[in-house]
């Protein structure tokens, strides 16, 4: 990982939020970054240490952010991220898109009509 944050020009978090990745890029690891290199998390929030990635973007350790999930939601009026200029912030809804929503509603179609048939699909089932 210390070659990667060290190396890229844009690192982007794609993990689930869970005890081994909650606080995984501190201020250790965003001090790895180039002052050139982007973050991009569109993932969870307590994946990257909000107030060092402040602090990182705040003094140009790293070019910029971008960032679709924040510890506080939506993200209050104050907040650093609202003022910094090289912060782009989206309100969790990065994922929108119309393909998107036309496959989600499809799928709600189909899972309420299957479901009524007696023959659910897409079942959640247990770990």
């Amino acid at each position: 990982m210390q070659d990667l944050l060290a190396t890229s020009d844009v690192v982007t978090i794609h993990l689930v939020l869970s005890d081994r990745t909650r606080g995984l890029l501190g201020a250790a690891e965003l001090g790895l970054m180039r002052t050139e290199a982007f973050l991009v998390n569109t993932s969870r929030a307590p994946i990257v240490d909000q107030e060092a990635l402040t602090e990182a973007l705040r003094w140009g350790h790293i070019a910029g952010a971008a960032l679709d999930v924040f510890d506080v939601e939506p993200l209050p009026a104050d907040h650093p991220f609202r003022t910094l200029p090289n912060v782009l912030a989206t309100p969790h809804l990065g994922y929108v898109t119309k393909r998107n929503y036309a496959i989600y509603h499809r799928e709600i179609v189909e899972d309420v009509a299957a479901y009524l048939a007696g023959a659910p699909i897409r079942m959640l089932t247990a770990p």
